[in-house]
Parts: structure tokens; C-alpha cells; sequence
């Protein structure tokens, strides 16, 4: 088992001796979901800390979409609840970066990109490569998109 993984199914025997409803049922369904994809495909395998982390990135992002679902639907308790839950799960992701941060590694990326003789917003795919790789698991795919469009059109 991965040291991710047992950490969370430690943490979840943790929250169930301490009767924490919240902590408890969040890391189920991650664990639940770290299983399935540990089964997905045609062989069953053991998932990577990195690929484990990168599952736990994602229930964390559905939280926070589902959150904002909830209170754009007038369901302020769930959203709270999903919020809670998200918070959960953040604390096994890495510290996310900073705008400023991640503005200066793309601005880096540009310049490089620039040198290769990408210009323009036709030079998105080129940074992004570049980019990716510098802040995996550290800013979601959206924000670094965002940046990168905001530095190639300025």
C-alpha cells in the first residue's frame, strides 16, 4: 500500500474512533474512489502517491464545484457541508501556488516559448507544456490556462 493511501486509511480509522462523521465519510469516499480507479482498466494495480494524490485533487475539485452548485441553488447547509469536505482533502495536497508564483513560472514559459518562436495566442499549447509539468498537482489546469492566456495577450 502506498504511504498516501495508508495515511488516509489511518486518519479514517482515527475519525472513526473519534466519531467524526464529517472526516470519516469524506475519507471513505476518497478511499472509495482511490479503489476504483486502482480497479479501472483490465488489470488491477496499486496506484502511485502521485496518482493517488492526483484522485484526491479531484474529489477536492468536485467539492468545490459542487459547493458553488449548492449555494447558486439556495442550499447554503450543503454547501457548507461540501466546503468542510473539501477542506478535508486539502490538507493531502500539496500548498497550492500562489498568483504571483505561478504568474512568474509562466511568464518563464512564455519567454521560452517565445525563443522556440511561438508568439501569440497560437503559442498556448506550447507553454502549457512547459508550464504543466513545473506545477503539476500545485494549481488546477483552469487558473494556469487563465494565467497563460492573461500573459500571452499582454
Amino acid at each position: 500500500m502506498t504511504t498516501l493511501k495508508s495515511k488516509l486509511q489511518e486518519d479514517l480509522n482515527a475519525a472513526i474512533k473519534e466519531r467524526d462523521e464529517l472526516i470519516s465519510s469524506t475519507l471513505r469516499l476518497t478511499l472509495s474512489a482511490i479503489t476504483k480507479e486502482e480497479v479501472a482498466g483490465k488489470t488491477k494495480r496499486e496506484l502511485s502517491d502521485d496518482e493517488v494524490q492526483t484522485v484526491i485533487a479531484k474529489e477536492a475539485k468536485k467539492r468545490r464545484e459542487a459547493a458553488e452548485a449548492f449555494a447558486q441553488g439556495g442550499r447554503a447547509e450543503q454547501a457548507e457541508r461540501e466546503k468542510a469536505e473539501g477542506v478535508v482533502l486539502d490538507a493531502y495536497l500539496p500548498q497550492q501556488l500562489s498568483d504571483d508564483e505561478l504568474e512568474q513560472i509562466v511568464a518563464a514559459a512564455v519567454a521560452e516559448a517565445r525563443d522556440g518562436g511561438a508568439e501569440g495566442p497560437r503559442a498556448m499549447g506550447a507553454v502549457m507544456k512547459i508550464v504543466n509539468p513545473k506545477v503539476a498537482g500545485r494549481a488546477e489546469g483552469g487558473r494556469v490556462a487563465a494565467t497563460v492566456k492573461k500573459l500571452l495577450a499582454g
